[in-house]
């Protein structure tokens, strides 16, 4: 063990059940989380998502996806994770891909799940391992395992996803809620639904790696394929889902504001197409420059003037709270939003406008404000940085642990077969 100035923060064994696959081109809290933890030197075994609905039975994609999954998850069974980074061990779990609502398929699921989990953590003589998860159905692979604190990082409202067996997920998410020793949630609203299951629940909104993203703001050249388009530049980065985009709303304000060029960085998500995105290609003022790597995205982030967040508003958005606020927000740029709940309260360098001109007017003022300048962006960000969040959630799940709150027995089957 690697100790560090306080007991609570020496390194340590983890099993971290993520809702992403290791290799995502988009990062999120999950590979961050893991990142951090094994540069402090834990040791971290990363379980890949489960899976949580079935596949679209048209969708070719859909398969095509889970059939790698199952290949991945066969040479995990027979070989062992593999090492994919420094002190990181990727398990992709075998799966029966469909019927995942069948009890039979769930305990089979699960079975090879615990299997898999147990030996490798025998293996690597992990000893009482942090179990650190994104998702409830992983009890019954931890039922037999020796462990350290149990925390449930809830960033997302899963039930709230097409194709996710409502009922089925809120049981099992509360199953896990009762047996934490620490719950941390990335919205207001998640937070509502955890705490009654759990009273040591915490908001822990997103954060960002502020000197990453600080790079835009220092002098330096633009990619060529950005410095031929015209100013003003407004931007949105990541995933084009149709369920995540309000892309009506990007259409019609493109249309509005000819003058405007928006700067489009992302790929379309299996089975979350838009017909509307064509509609944008073919605007002039729209610049679709499909997918660009976390380590590029300051020398874009550098030439734009403004971060936007056209997030679609429904049941699954709402608890939202993007990364791509204080990642922008660290490059300088003031961000206009939707009204998603984490804009409900004032914040610096934010703007929010929920319909067509409601949102023009918000990216007409941030444009008219121009850039945060070095402090500005800095006090905008704060203490909201990976280190200092992580710090914080360590503290209170070792304390939480040493005062008794939470259960870490050992876990019986009648009580985790959801």
């Amino acid at each position: 063990m690697v100790e560090g100035k306080d007991t609570a923060f020496a390194a340590r064994d983890c099993v971290l059940f993520s809702t992403a696959d290791w290799d995502e081109p988009y990062w999120t809290n999950k590979q961050h989380t893991a990142s951090i933890l094994a540069a402090r030197g834990w040791r971290v075994l990363y379980v890949e998502s489960v899976g949580f609905r079935s596949p679209k039975v048209g969708s070719g994609r859909d398969w095509a996806r889970l059939w790698r999954r199952l290949w991945r998850g066969v040479q995990s069974l027979v070989l062992g994770p593999p090492r994919r980074a420094e002190n990181i061990w990727v398990l992709s779990p075998l799966m029966v891909p469909a019927g995942h609502h069948l009890p039979l398929v769930r305990s089979l699921n699960q079975a090879l799940l615990r299997f898999s989990v147990t030996r490798f953590a025998k293996s690597r003589r992990f000893r009482d391992p942090v179990v650190w998860t994104y998702h409830p159905y992983m009890l019954d692979a931890i039922a037999a395992l020796p462990r350290g604190p149990l925390v449930y990082h809830c960033v997302d409202d899963i039930a709230a996803i097409p194709g996710v067996d409502v009922d089925a997920f809120r049981n099992a998410q509360q199953a896990l809620l009762g047996r934490c020793e620490a719950v941390f949630t990335t919205a207001m609203s998640l937070k509502e639904t955890c705490q009654p299951f759990n009273p040591n629940t915490h908001f822990f909104g997103n954060v960002v790696d502020d000197t990453h993203f600080g790079e835009a703001r220092a002098d330096g050249a633009l990619p060529p394929e950005l410095a031929a388009i015209p100013e003003p530049r407004l931007v949105y980065h990541g995933v084009l889902s149709d369920f995540k985009v309000n892309f009506p709303l990007l259409l019609q304000t493109a249309q509005a504001r000819p003058h405007w060029q928006w700067v489009i960085i992302g790929e379309e998500r299996e089975g979350q197409r838009s017909e509307l995105l064509a509609q944008l290609a073919r605007l002039p003022n729209v610049h679709l420059l499909g997918y660009r790597s976390y380590q590029s995205l300051p020398r874009y982030m550098r030439g734009m003037q403004v971060g936007v967040l056209p997030t679609l508003l429904n049941e699954y958005t709402r608890s939202m709270f993007p990364m791509k606020f204080y990642e922008f927000l660290a490059a300088g740029l003031p961000v206009v939003s939707t009204p998603l709940d984490f804009a409900k309260e004032p914040r610096a360098g934010l703007e929010v406008g929920g319909d067509l001109g409601a949102f023009i007017a918000a990216i007409e003022k941030q444009l008219a404000r121009g850039k945060l300048s070095a402090d500005e962006a800095r006090a905008a960000v704060g203490e909201n940085t990976w280190e200092r969040r992580l710090d914080k959630m360590l503290q209170i799940t070792f304390s939480g642990r040493e005062s008794g709150s939470g259960n870490v027995q050992p876990l019986h089957d009648a009580e985790v077969r959801t």
